[in-house]
C-alpha cells in the first residue's frame, strides 16, 4: 500500500515567503493546502489545494479547514504565515485599522489552530509553525500594531506549545527580519530605510545587517520548513529562530 504523502497548509501562499514555502514543500514531496485573500500563484502546484479567503473572517477560516478536511482529512503541519502591516503613527492608528491588523495576525492564528487541532491529531501528531517577525522583539517606528500583532503571536507559540506538548504537537515561530517581498517593498515608504527610490531603500536596509543584504523569501521557507519536519526538529518546541542576516544582533548605537 503506497504512503500517504504528508499535508501541510500555509497561510498567506500566494505572497514572497508564503509562495517560496509552497514551491518547497511540494518540492519535498508535501501535498500542500495553500490559503490567501489573493488569487493562487500561477506555479501553485497542480496537486495541490488552494482556498481563497481572508484570514481575518472567521467564517473564512471555517471555511477553509472545512475544506482541508475534505481535501487529506488529517494535516501534519500548519504554518500560519499570511499577516497584514499597516504603517502609521499610534496617535494616526484608528481602532479600525489596530483591529484589523490584530484579526488577521494573531486572532487568525487562535481560531485556526482550534480548527486545525483534531486534524492535525488525525495524522498523530505534527507541527505548528508561526510566522512572527523580528519586530516581536525589536521594532521602529510607525509600526505599532504590527509589532505588537507579532509579539503576541511569539507569546501565543509558547503558550500554544506548552497546552499541545501531550498531543506530540509541536508548536515553533520564525521571525524573519528584512526580506525582499511585496510587504517590505510596500513598507519603505516609512522613512526608516532612509530616502531615495526602493534600491537605494533596500541598500541602505541590507547594510544594517552583519551580512550585508537583504534576506531571500527561499531561505525564510527553509527555516520554516525545517521546523515543520519532525525528522530535523523533533526537539524543538516554543522556541523562536531569528532569521535576520544578524541585523538584531547588532547594536543600534554602533
Amino acid at each position: 500500500m503506497e504512503q500517504m504523502k504528508p499535508t501541510v497548509l500555509i497561510t498567506g501562499a500566494s505572497g514572497g515567503v508564503g509562495r517560496a514555502t509552497v514551491t518547497l514543500f511540494a518540492e519535498k514531496g508535501w501535498q500542500v493546502v495553500g490559503v490567501d485573500r489573493s488569487t493562487a500563484a500561477e506555479d501553485f502546484p497542480s496537486s495541490g489545494l488552494f482556498i481563497q479567503a481572508d484570514i481575518s473572517d472567521p467564517g473564512d477560516i471555517a471555511r477553509v479547514y472545512a475544506g482541508s478536511a475534505e481535501f487529506g482529512g488529517r494535516l501534519n503541519a500548519v504554518v500560519n504565515n499570511a499577516a497584514m502591516q499597516i504603517a502609521k503613527p499610534i496617535l494616526q492608528t484608528t481602532v479600525e485599522e489596530w483591529d484589523a491588523v490584530m484579526a488577521s495576525n494573531l486572532r487568525s492564528v487562535f481560531l485556526g489552530t482550534r480548527l486545525a487541532h483534531p486534524l492535525l491529531m488525525k495524522a498523530g501528531g505534527g507541527a505548528i509553525v508561526n510566522v512572527s517577525s523580528v519586530h516581536a522583539i525589536a521594532t521602529s517606528k510607525d509600526i505599532a500594531a504590527y509589532a505588537a500583532s507579532k509579539g503576541g503571536l511569539l507569546a501565543l507559540t509558547r503558550a500554544m506549545a506548552i497546552e499541545f506538548a501531550s498531543d506530540n504537537i509541536r508548536v515553533n515561530a520564525i521571525l524573519p527580519g528584512a526580506v525582499d517581498t511585496p510587504m517590505l517593498r510596500a513598507g519603505l515608504s516609512r522613512g526608516h530605510a532612509g530616502s531615495g527610490n526602493i534600491h537605494d531603500r533596500l541598500e541602505n536596509l541590507a547594510s544594517r545587517t552583519v551580512n550585508g543584504r537583504i534576506g531571500k523569501p527561499e531561505e525564510i521557507a527553509h527555516a520554516i520548513y525545517f521546523l515543520a519536519d519532525n525528522s530535523q526538529s523533533s526537539f524543538m518546541t516554543g522556541q523562536a529562530i531569528v532569521v535576520d542576516g544578524g541585523a538584531t544582533a547588532r547594536l543600534s548605537t554602533e
